[in-house]
């Protein structure tokens, strides 16, 4: 279930969402929700190429191999992160620009206050 929130919400603190539109944000919600998928997040984006198999985020998040896999196929299903198959592993990348519009859909509007 990958999100465009480009196409598929407006600003969250902008303007009135419909359902349809507040249910997709929140499944992106529930999917940043789980800390060892924010762990994953920043393990992939922290490595040097940019890019992670399983085999270098079992380690240090201490979760087995299923358990990542899980973790990495609902971020991937979500939209988070790419994949990239090289011999007989996958490498998963983040895709910045799902992150910065769920971050750009918490944006306050900016409002000029009157001066009194």
């Amino acid at each position: 279930m990958k999100t465009n929130l480009s196409t598929c919400c407006p600003p969250l603190l902008r303007e009135h969402l419909q359902s349809s539109e507040a249910e997709q944000l929140a499944v992106l919600f529930r999917v940043l929700g789980e800390a060892s998928r924010l762990q994953l997040l920043s393990l992939i984006a922290a490595q040097p190429t940019g890019a992670a198999c399983v085999c270098e985020l079992i380690e240090p998040l201490g979760l087995s191999q299923p358990t990542v896999s899980h973790h990495l196929k609902v971020l991937y299903d979500a939209g988070f992160l790419t994949k990239e198959r090289r011999g007989t592993w996958i490498y998963y990348r983040v895709v910045p620009e799902t992150l910065q519009a769920i971050c750009g859909s918490l944006k306050l509007p900016d409002r000029k206050s009157a001066a009194p």
